[in-house]
């Protein structure tokens, strides 16, 4: 009779522990006085009694993966960098409420427990908790030999917030005449890599080739880490001046802003102030991509948008400069009319997406590429 352990089946408990052991130095760094118990722990803990200076304190929670994006950075064995995508993708979901980020806990799923790769990719979430004030209060990497192959890996997190009930950013705040502003991407961030990826098929690219647009590999741009805007949006709602933020995400710049709008208002987006960066252009034609299911899909240069009331867009455009936030007024909101019915000649309207139903936005003008 054969005799079969758990090694034998593929799961190496060692290697996992091993993992644990490189990793723990960068966890350990994203714990403040509020984090007990350390690293290894069954649960995290995370002291509450700092809530206790809140009025009536609203606790915001967000849960999220990178995508297929995990697809380049395993075929070209680059895993420190996912991490800071994983973080951007959760904890600035939260920040867009106006809440302050206290914890995350993150899920690693692999065929092979690799220490060394499962160590490069948490120390990459721990490098982005701690630009953004988050601790990493735990997480759990586990084995699926015969799910996934030896170096196939997914991700996921989630975090919680808090805010304060009367500071609480969104829908209610927003009034006709507020200005938008727009912060830039750093590129994909981690969305609409399944679109990218079969460009790529498509067009016979390699992701080893130099690109001149880029000044770097196709595949080296390809993962450059999502812009984590948690602390310039936290310095904005501090600043009192935003009413609402929209975090641009799979589903493009006018789904995501159409979320964080009231019923009965439209926001106009000018295409034209800002220019495309190169990747998205160098997609759209790789794959003849029509502009339609571009902007449906990627974030083209936006990352983040903050709705201010027009008095406020001076101050918040130097908040974002003091920070060296590349932004700009990107439009405005205003009362549906007659024009916006179906059927009328201008652009249509975008409605919101996952489940919102609210206001809208129209997209105006012809995008600028470089």
């Amino acid at each position: 009779m054969t005799r079969v352990t758990y090694a034998e089946a593929g799961v190496d408990t060692e290697a996992g522990d091993k993992a644990v052991e490189l990793m723990k130095d960068a966890v350990r760094a994203t714990h403040g006085p509020q984090v007990l118990g350390g690293v290894g722990g069954f649960a995290g803990l995370w002291d509450a009694t700092e809530l206790t200076r809140y009025r009536r304190p609203l606790l915001a929670t967000s849960t999220d993966g990178v995508g297929t994006k995990v697809a380049i950075a395993q075929a070209l064995d680059v895993h420190d960098t996912i991490g800071a995508d994983l973080v951007g993708m959760v904890v600035d979901d939260i920040v867009v409420v106006g809440a302050k980020p206290l914890y995350m806990t993150d899920y690693i799923a692999c065929g092979k427990v690799v220490p060394e790769r499962i160590a490069d990719i948490v120390r990459g979430i721990a490098a982005a908790c701690e630009e953004t004030g988050t601790a990493l209060v735990g997480g759990e990497t586990a084995e699926h030999p015969g799910l996934l192959e030896p170096d196939e890996y997914d991700v996921a997190g989630a975090a919680t917030g808090v805010v304060e009930a009367d500071s609480l950013l969104g829908p209610d705040r927003v009034r006709a005449g507020d200005v938008l502003v727009a912060m830039a991407s750093s590129g994909l961030h981690a969305n609409g890599y399944s679109l990218v990826r079969r460009v790529i098929d498509v067009a016979g690219w390699s992701l080893h080739t130099h690109v001149g647009e880029f000044g770097r590999t196709l595949g080296e741009e390809l993962l450059v880490p999502t812009r984590l805007y948690t602390a310039h949006c936290l310095a904005l709602a501090d600043a009192g001046v935003v009413h609402a933020f929209s975090h641009v995400t799979g589903g493009g710049l006018a789904a995501n802003l159409a979320r964080i709008l009231p019923g009965g208002l439209v926001a106009d987006v000018d295409r034209t102030t800002w220019v495309v960066p190169p990747i998205f252009d160098v997609v759209r034609r790789g794959g003849d991509v029509p502009w339609s299911d571009l902007e449906a899909t990627l974030n083209l240069g936006v990352g983040m948008v903050a709705v201010v009331a027009p008095e406020d867009l001076d101050e918040a455009l130097r908040v974002c400069a003091d920070r060296g936030v590349q932004a700009w007024e990107l439009g405005s909101v205003r009362a549906e009319d007659d024009g916006d019915a179906p059927g009328a000649a201008a652009s249509p309207l975008v409605r919101g997406t996952k489940g919102v139903t609210g206001g809208a936005v129209r997209l105006h003008g012809s995008y600028r590429t470089a």
